[in-house]
């Protein structure tokens, strides 16, 4: 055992005598100054790095990585990265997830495959169920995000926010271009481009009308001499 290993051992080891529960704890990765709460399992591949706090009764893994990060009790962070952000309560992250530094996730959210957050704050029961970018954000309570949403937060000069209130269903492949508003019990439309602010309890939507042309894949096919 090389002098790296030694401490680290020792840790895993005060972590188990405090009662949390490791499913293989040569596997587990866990900096001096990082605490975690009884009944956490830590699963195999789990790296807490920093000043990370880990509440009691928590699903930590497999293949997580949380650095200087709070994660209150009851959380379930699978396969994802977490930096510089804290997780409230009852929380499902990943898998795939990426929460980059400084947001907030309220208590009870579900943020899923292939989300990223980016500095922004979420309320609580807010549900990002996969594939979505939210950078530069306040969004309310019990808000529902489409399958690729993104907020456009960088015109490549500045940062610019978006503000969503609560109760906010976002339709898939929604864009937020900001800066932009959108109240309470507010609708976007699927495939919508938002580039102004939308009252509470309106619905907007932007998006080109569907024209349809019977015949023109198959005339284009014989002009171009294919079946």
């Amino acid at each position: 055992m090389n002098d790296y290993s030694a401490p680290l051992q020792a840790k895993r080891e005060q972590l188990l005598k405090s009662g949390v529960l490791m499913m293989d704890p040569s596997a587990v990765y866990v900096e001096d100054q990082v605490t975690v709460g009884a009944g956490t399992l830590l699963l195999p591949g789990t790296i807490l790095r920093g000043r990370t706090v880990i509440g009691e009764n928590c699903l930590i893994g497999p293949q997580a990585m949380l650095t200087d990060c709070v994660v209150e009790e009851g959380c379930t962070v699978n396969a994802s990265q977490c930096e510089e952000s804290t997780i409230e309560k009852n929380c499902q992250i990943g898998p795939y997830t990426h929460i980059r530094p400084h947001c907030v996730v309220g208590e009870g959210s579900k943020i899923g495959a292939f989300v990223q957050l980016k500095n922004c704050s979420l309320g609580r029961g807010t549900k990002m169920a996969h594939l979505t970018y939210v950078g530069d954000s306040d969004v309310g309570d019990n808000c529902n995000f489409g399958c690729g949403t993104i907020t456009c937060n960088y015109d490549g000069f500045k940062k610019f926010r978006t503000t969503i209130g609560s109760n906010v269903f976002v339709g898939c492949n929604t864009n937020f271009v900001p800066p932009v508003t959108v109240g309470d019990g507010a609708f976007i439309a699927a495939a919508t481009t938002v580039t102004g602010d939308v009252p509470e309890n309106a619905m907007a939507i932007g998006r080109a009308r569907q024209e349809v042309k019977e015949g023109w894949a198959e005339e284009n096919r014989k002009k171009k001499g294919k079946k």
